[in-house]
């Protein structure tokens, strides 16, 4: 294995002018990887000396003689080098000094020597090479960390002096003080601002430069940067001849290789023109100022007055819209209650009379009003985006599909209804809600034309980016539900008002005003928007944008069974303020064949959860009063982590969406509902039911 590990310090120069010791000593460092070189006498090791070499092998009669050219040869060599030398010397009986001679003699020449006495073993020759080669190699090393050092200092410097360059060439002032508020640097335009040579301001105190008043005026800035925090303030700093000058002073801290703060920076512009300009827009707007001051006070009185007539008209139309509300939904309210209540009592004069085989008709009507009244109380809900959601993936254009032969029975037999199913993606909505909302755009495009005309469901995607998504709409992509007509259209003035609550172009008795209103409130609740375009003769476009689903499409549920499973005496809590309700629920559990448990407040269903009691199941209304039924719902958890609970609910704000509002094994139903509904739930949730 050869011992060069690089161009220089790796060859061995051998100097044994006996017999054939250098012949034996190179061929025995040659098998050990050694570069050698035999040379007869100390001359020639100078004349030899270079780069190259290494070590230099000598023996004592290679220094016989004069050995003035060796000692220039190494007085010649860089302050970096020393070239290791290696003496053999042997005892001699009739010599007996020549070895301590020669060591004598090569220590005056050199101090990096190494004296080995003959005979010596072949592995001590061998190491002792191996170790002043790997000296000389770090002697090489050393240089070309010197040489480095050169050039990095070369570099500093040149930077430095166009670091100073660049200070002296800008029209700031430019310097840096130590934490010990002494200067340390400064540029050439220390002479323009304090009209001294910057070299003579390098090692004062800014106290001996700026006077005791500056310093007073700079101290408060110079300790926020000494902590670290960079620090600005704008001095009056004159001219020598008294003109004026502003200066803006910035102190920008530096921290040192430890990452202590070791002084700052310092930047000061002259700031004069600016800070005139300021005082001069400051002067005209104190004269603006005056003149605003006289001109409101002036308009004050107008502006009171017509904030009176105002208020007074806001006031007015308010009334006018409250008024429309009530005309209309008591309108429809007491048409349905009528159907109720004379529906009742006729069942009630006919069970009186005996004749209770007519009284199924009766209790229809009084269904079917009933039935009305809780759509009208959903499209309320809608309206003020307050109606209970279930959001899904729905299949767009299989809802429009299974609705055309509805909506065709709706509308009159002038009306021609097209269908165009463009959209290819699902979107997110609620599909009851999205159903009602495109029969009542359906039904308003048939008023639109009484004379007939074409009705067209459309079915698209559209992408909205940042300039097209207006303020009730994020950028992003939708599936857009358009219901379009060909009847008489709206004016501008009528377009402004369609969202408008219980605005509405029909008289008193012919609708409520929550047709436009409902179908925006379900859009903007379901995360999308309505756009609505008309012109007076041309027809009405009504959009619904939903957003696009990122998922597949979820399978609709199956229609609930006419037959119901029954209970096996399992224990149902029931969790209910309304006694009436109360009642109803009941007693559908008790006919289903379960056991009820009944709690009026949620503090009440506490104290039974916390008791030993077996709960199948808990039903709960979410509005009670002061815990509302999702806390107690978190409660019951709490205490029986498996228990399923089942919601019933008319009306609660935060449950407006099922998928944030229920838990694992939770369901909800919405008030009014029909009894089978609440038994097929009830069924479905009570565990085991599957199995049944």
């Amino acid at each position: 294995m050869s011992h060069r590990r690089g161009p220089e310090g790796f060859r061995v120069l051998v100097a044994t002018p006996f017999g054939r010791d250098a012949d034996n000593v190179s061929r025995l460092l040659s098998d050990h990887g050694f570069k050698t070189r035999a040379v007869p006498d100390a001359q020639a090791v100078a004349a030899e000396l270079d780069e190259q070499t290494g070590v230099v092998l000598i023996t004592e009669e290679a220094l016989r003689g004069k050995l003035d050219t060796l000692r220039a040869a190494l007085a010649a060599q860089p302050d970096w080098s020393d070239t290791p030398f290696i003496l053999l010397v042997s005892r001699n009986a009739y010599r007996p000094r020549a070895g301590e001679i020669a060591r004598l003699a090569l220590a005056d020449l050199t101090t990096n020597l190494i004296v080995l006495e003959r005979p010596l073993g072949s592995l001590s020759l061998v190491s002792a090479v191996d170790t002043a080669l790997r000296a000389r190699r770090r002697q090489f090393d050393l240089r070309d960390r010197l040489a480095e050092l050169d050039h990095s200092r070369a570099a500093l410097a040149a930077s430095e002096a166009e670091v100073r360059l660049i200070a002296d060439s800008l029209p700031v002032l430019i310097g840096f003080i130590d934490k010990s508020l002494v200067y340390r640097f400064a540029n050439k335009a220390y002479a323009d601002w304090f009209y001294r040579d910057p070299a003579d301001v390098v090692g004062l105190h800014v106290r001996e430069v700026v006077g005791d008043e500056g310093m007073e005026a700079r101290m408060p800035a110079m300790r926020r940067a000494l902590a670290g925090e960079p620090a600005h303030l704008t001095l009056p700093w004159p001219h020598a001849d008294g003109r004026r000058r502003d200066a803006d002073i910035r102190y920008l801290p530096r921290r040192g290789a430890d990452g202590e703060i070791d002084g700052f920076h310092v930047f000061v512009a002259d700031v004069t023109e600016h800070v005139q300009g300021e005082e001069l827009l400051r002067q005209t707007a104190q004269a603006l100022e005056y003149r605003v001051r006289e001109r409101t006070a002036a308009l004050e009185v107008e502006m009171e007055r017509r904030t009176t007539v105002e208020a007074a008209l806001r006031q007015s139309q308010k009334m006018e819209a409250v008024g429309q509300l009530t005309g209309g939904i008591a309108h429809d309210f007491n048409n349905m209650l009528t159907g109720v209540i004379g529906a009742l009592d006729m069942v009630k004069r006919k069970r009186a009379s005996g004749r209770d085989a007519d009284t199924d008709r009766y209790l229809d009507t009084a269904l079917t009003s009933a039935h009305r009244a809780a759509g009208l109380t959903h499209r309320l809900l809608a309206f003020s985006r307050r109606q209970s959601l279930d959001p899904h993936a729905l299949d767009i254009n299989a809802l429009v599909s299974s609705l055309q032969d509805l909506i065709r029975r709706t509308v009159t037999e002038q009306i021609s209804v097209d269908v165009d199913l463009g959209a290819a993606e699902a979107a997110i909505a609620d599909a009851n809600q999205l159903e009602s909302a495109i029969l009542n755009l359906a039904i308003n495009a048939r008023d639109a034309m009484p004379e007939g005309g074409r009705l067209t469901i459309s079915t698209s995607v559209a992408e909205l980016d940042p300039d097209m998504a207006a303020e009730d709409a994020r950028p992003g992509r939708y599936v857009v539900v358009a219901v379009t007509d060909t009847g008489v259209g709206m004016s501008a003035e009528v377009l402004d008002k369609v969202f408008d609550p219980f605005f509405t172009t029909k008289p008193i008795g012919q609708g409520t005003g929550l047709g436009l209103s409902m179908v925006y409130g379900f859009a903007r609740q379901s995360g999308g928007s309505v756009r609505i375009q008309s012109r007076v003769g041309e027809g009405t476009s009504v959009k619904i944008y939903l957003p696009a689903a990122d998922g597949a499409v979820e399978p609709k549920a199956e229609d609930q069974p006419a037959d119901f499973a029954r209970g096996e005496g399992q224990t149902v809590l029931l969790v209910e303020d309304e006694s009436a309700v109360r009642l109803l629920v009941r007693e559908v559990l008790e006919d289903l064949g379960y056991r009820a448990v009944e709690a009026s407040d949620p503090q009440s269903a506490i104290a039974i959860l916390n008791s030993q009691s077996a709960i199948d199941l808990l039903i709960s209304d979410v509005g009670l009063p002061g815990m509302n039924g999702r806390q107690l719902a978190e409660v019951a958890r709490d205490r029986r982590p498996d228990l399923p609970i089942l919601f019933i609910t008319g009306y609660a704000e935060n449950a407006a969406i099922r998928a944030g509002f229920l838990g694992s094994n939770m369901a909800m139903i919405g008030k009014p509902f029909a009894l089978d509904t609440l038994a097929a739930k009830i069924g479905e949730m009570m565990p085991e039911a599957s199995g049944r």
